[in-house]
């Protein structure tokens, strides 16, 4: 055992969460082979060697009337898990994105002594300007995946370093489009629309009949169209049951989504972290959303730019069109997706700027997320 490996404990909240989790996992393995980290994480966390006390999907809710349900749960969830944590004293905490519960857990571990470190800038550049003072009492440091984020942080003393996007490094400058078709099965000649309505049960039930919807008005103008749905996991009998009946030319796969991403056209797509994934494939998007019209009321009040997709928050335009709560008809959505398809200048566009904001986020984010977590630890 490396005597100098330190232990950790983690927080990753979903799938976004378990990726972004295990990218760094594999980094911190490569600096201190010997390094444990536990604490609740999904399945590629586990393939890194972490020890999983509860599973990442019970933090996956969707909405903040759904959140008062499950507030109980959660809570009971983070009271135990900090007292565990301020017993065992690992070296570090690293929250993985999932800020509302993550900064909470960190408030209580930093003031109990325990170091603590958020990696995933909390969007309070999009929504809640109050995060910015929660999370000076909840972090050690913050590690950014987006340029702009160091120096916001900083205005409010937070530690910050921008580590890049650990997508930015794993996905091709150039989209392995023919491949990704090969693989998919899908015909060389046809247009292909992705159709990726979220990873949880709430933004499935919200978005994935309104996509669907879309895809069969988009069909009857366009019948040479084809559709590759992504089934995140859990999600496939839910999207089975939507699909039976409907006729589509379509393919339902389990994950996969970088496939469908390479492979496609266009994507009609949920608003959250597989933007940026579209975003970093070049591809023309629409980006959508759409929950409880309680939450969407409370989201709403908070939000103070206008935009809500991370390309639009990128570029600091509206390079792709959001269409978000009663906007997101099915015929508006077919409406967008079609006018990408029928501007192929645009699209050529939009690639060109997609790819320039590829290789502003390539920074080898795992190699500058462990130093900046060995500086921390003195090591």
């Amino acid at each position: 055992m490396d005597d100098d490996a330190p232990r950790l404990a983690m927080v990753a909240g979903e799938a976004s969460g378990d990726l972004l989790a295990s990218h760094l996992l594999a980094a911190l393995k490569a600096r201190w082979p010997g390094v444990r980290a536990a604490g609740v994480g999904g399945p590629l966390m586990v393939a890194q060697g972490f020890d999983v006390w509860w599973p990442s999907d019970r933090l996956a809710v969707h909405g903040y009337a759904e959140a008062l349900r499950h507030y109980r749960a959660l809570s009971a969830l983070r009271r135990e898990l900090g007292s565990r944590l301020l017993a065992e004293r690992p070296d570090l905490f690293v929250g993985v994105d999932a800020p509302d519960f993550n900064l909470g857990l960190e408030a209580r571990l930093k003031s109990g002594g325990v170091r603590t470190v958020h990696f995933v800038c909390p969007s309070v550049w999009a929504w809640r300007g109050g995060r910015a003072a929660r999370l000076a009492a909840s972090a050690d440091h913050v590690l950014c995946l987006f340029p702009f984020e160091p120096a916001l942080l900083e205005r409010h003393g937070v530690g910050a370093t921008y580590v890049g996007h650990p997508l930015a490094d794993v996905i091709p400058l150039d989209p392995p489009t023919d491949a990704a078709r090969a693989a998919l099965g899908l015909p060389d000649g046809d247009p292909v629309v992705a159709l990726l309505p979220g990873s949880r049960s709430g933004e499935v039930a919200h978005l994935a009949p309104r996509f669907i919807a879309a895809a069969r008005l988009l069909l009857r103008e366009r019948p040479r169209l084809r559709f590759v749905l992504p089934a995140a996991p859990g999600q496939r009998a839910r999207l089975e049951a939507m699909l039976a009946g409907q006729g589509l030319p379509l393919l339902l796969v389990d994950g996969r989504s970088h496939e469908a991403l390479a492979a496609c056209d266009v994507t009609l797509i949920a608003s959250g972290t597989a933007t940026l994934e579209a975003m970093l494939f070049k591809r023309p998007m629409v980006i959508a959303y759409h929950m409880n019209e309680l939450s969407w009321q409370i989201m709403n009040r908070m939000r103070y730019q206008p935009w809500v997709g991370l390309p639009n928050i990128l570029c600091r335009d509206f390079v792709v069109p959001e269409l978000l709560q009663r906007a997101a008809s099915p015929e508006a959505l077919a409406r967008e997706v079609g006018r990408w398809l029928d501007d192929p200048p645009r699209m050529l566009a939009l690639h060109a700027r997609f790819a320039d904001l590829h290789l502003q986020l390539r920074r080898d984010t795992a190699r500058a997320a462990t130093d900046a977590i060995a500086t921390l630890l003195g090591r």
